[in-house]
């Protein structure tokens, strides 16, 4: 059974990365994150997994969606095995991007992770909201 999920990303900046940059790249290590509950949600991921990407600051959207390629594994770049990474590949740029404001206008939205706990990084994804999500960028 395939989970969702959304992982935030700031686009641009000295640690920045973009979907543009996961489309021609083709694959990455999903690495950085430090929050304990977006680390417990990272351990649950699963390879064909599916997960919108989110570009955080100025924009505010989900832009694409990615696969999980792999189980989580402790991160190289990290001295503590806690710190953990998943690989992901391109999926699908979505038709158009989502905003979080048009998510807020929604009123299915307002008990979800991404509204009501701003900076968490990875969160999953119920299916009808995932749906709707979609259904939203086909608009």
């Amino acid at each position: 059974m395939v989970n969702y999920w959304l992982a935030k990303q700031e686009p641009s900046g000295p640690r920045g990365y973009n979907f543009e940059q996961l489309k021609k790249e083709k694959t990455t290590v999903w690495d950085g994150v430090h929050n304990n509950l977006a680390l417990k949600h990272m351990r649950e991921m699963r390879s064909g997994d599916l997960v919108l990407f989110y570009h955080t600051g100025d924009e505010r959207q989900a832009v694409g969606i990615m696969q999980i390629t792999s189980k989580p594994y402790p991160n190289p770049k990290e001295d503590n095995e806690r710190f953990i990474v998943v690989d992901v590949k391109y999926k699908k740029t979505l038709k158009r991007p989502v905003t979080l404001d048009e998510m807020k206008k929604d009123k299915k939205f307002k008990d979800w992770e991404l509204i009501r706990i701003s900076r968490l990084s990875v969160m999953p994804v119920p299916k009808p909201l995932w749906d709707t999500i979609l259904n939203i960028s086909e608009k």
